[in-house]
């Protein structure tokens, strides 16, 4: 599994489509009006009929970790320098670097559709409902995450976190369904537009280090 071979094909070009997904995803919702999909309300209803309180607990926790100062800069730069000490220094710019495309993706896209949240949201968020900020910065780190290790249980791993994240967002009916959807599209497409500028950096770096592990056998 090589997540950095051919960077054009195989991380420039889809994560342009991913994108291009996410802005065409917010146009069809800004010219149907401000009524919401029927599957959003659907989902929206069955959740708020669905309350156990380890679940609100749940999902007010991972509303801590995927934003705010916490999803916004600790973990951006606590997992830089993390990278940094195991000397991925590329990676760790990496890492940076997404998080601050993908962020600015996401507000970009809010404020040019501006779509109203769940009337029944029960924490405070910030302005503009779609794209899902969170789902985006989980997109995010799922995919630099892979491109930094590309192992299988890594992909795993990663797309449950986004799922999770998606999954707390519309418990707490900050987002609709089609919101997180719009999220993980901006925040994985914006990473891998950032991958495939590293990749030859990034590629150099990873097999350096993969030499430096002493070999078992």
């Amino acid at each position: 599994m090589d997540a950095l071979g051919h960077p054009v094909s195989r991380l420039l070009v889809p994560g342009l489509v991913l994108i291009a997904f996410a802005c065409g995803l917010g146009g069809w919702i800004l010219l149907r009006g401000p009524e919401a999909f029927e599957l959003d309300q659907m989902w929206n209803t069955a959740l708020a009929q669905w309350r156990v309180e380890a679940l609100v607990w749940f999902s007010q926790t991972m509303n801590w970790l995927g934003g705010g100062i916490v999803g916004v800069f600790v973990v951006p730069i606590g997992g830089a320098l993390l990278l940094v000490l195991f000397r991925r220094f590329f990676g760790a710019l990496f890492f940076i670097a997404a998080s601050i495309f993908s962020a600015a993706g996401v507000q970009a896209l809010k404020h040019l559709f501006g779509r109203a949240r769940p009337e029944d949201i029960i924490v405070v968020s910030d302005y503009g409902s779609f794209p899902s900020g969170h789902t985006a910065n989980a997109a995010t780190i799922a995919v630099v995450a892979v491109v930094l290790f590309p192992r299988l249980w890594v992909a795993i791993v990663g797309a449950a976190w986004v799922l999770l994240m998606a999954f707390s967002r519309t418990y707490l009916h900050a987002h609709w369904l089609s919101d997180t959807v719009g999220g993980a599209l901006i925040g994985a497409g914006m990473a891998l537009v950032v991958a495939a500028a590293f990749a030859t950096r990034l590629r150099a770096e990873q097999h350096r280090a993969s030499r430096a592990v002493p070999s078992l056998g």
